[in-house]
């Protein structure tokens, strides 16, 4: 599943970046795929220019942008270096999907479901105390799309990310609607990991219907079980992709 998939459902802007963002770009996804480890030096301005045929000012404006996103520690007399992970602003748009290209790490995934379990049975329990028709008619809407998809993978897994989002929307809080990117970065990358066509496992199309009903007649409580139920569904097929060595204390 393409990076793009994530900028498209954020509805990026759509022209062309400038060769400094290119070049962040190309930087920002080594770093994540862990080409260059924490504490590592990075080639100074004159190699990543030669590297990239870019001048000294683009690779000066690139490091500026992953500086900005955390990613990288410049210092006089010693060159510029990865910031270890810890430091990363994760919730960062691009870090998120530069992850989703990047070798999946079991830590990082299984992050995101935490995330995940922690705030969405509670945005599902907000948005059927909250939705207004048009909330409801929105969330109906991409479940209908999950479930008449047939044809593209893309399409359905697009169809179940605006379904969560449609789902944080309707809870009317915007530091939910902040952390839509979450539900994107973890869809697309769980994608990769179980290595399976969602559209194959009626189980999960029958849960986000059932989600969109609870909400749909105002029924909170179910609404919010009903979400973790659908959460660890998903856990569930990580846990078997990975073996033992998914972590979930959640399920223990």
């Amino acid at each position: 599943m393409s990076e793009l998939v994530y900028y498209d459902l954020k509805r990026a802007k759509k022209m062309t970046p400038s060769l400094s963002v290119q070049v962040a770009r190309e930087l920002g996804r080594r770093i994540v795929a862990g080409s260059f480890e924490a504490g590592a030096l990075i080639e100074d301005e004159n190699a990543l220019a030669d590297r990239f045929q870019v001048s000294r000012v683009v690779i000066r404006d690139a490091v500026k942008i992953l500086v900005g996103k955390g990613l990288l520690d410049v210092r006089r007399g010693i060159g510029t270096k990865v910031r270890p992970r810890h430091e990363w602003i994760l919730l960062d748009d691009d870090v998120l999907a530069w992850h989703i290209t990047a070798t999946p790490r079991l830590e990082f995934i299984s992050q995101l479901m935490d995330i995940r379990l922690a705030f969405e049975p509670k945005a599902a329990r907000w948005a059927a105390e909250r939705a207004t028709a048009e909330d409801i008619k929105v969330i109906d809407d991409a479940c209908r799309r999950m479930e008449e998809e047939t044809g593209s993978l893309e399409k359905f897994v697009v169809a179940d990310a605006l379904f969560h989002q449609a789902v944080l929307r309707a809870a009317h809080n915007e530091f939910l609607n902040a952390m839509e990117g979450v539900i994107y970065s973890a869809l697309l990358v769980s994608v990769r990991i179980t290595n399976q066509d969602p559209r194959k496992n009626s189980d999960s199309v029958e849960f986000h219907r059932e989600v969109c009903d609870a909400i749909s007649t105002g029924d909170a409580d179910k609404a919010e079980k009903l979400t973790e139920k659908l959460l660890r569904d998903a856990i569930r097929r990580l846990k078997e992709a990975f073996g033992d060595k998914f972590k979930d204390t959640q399920l223990m």
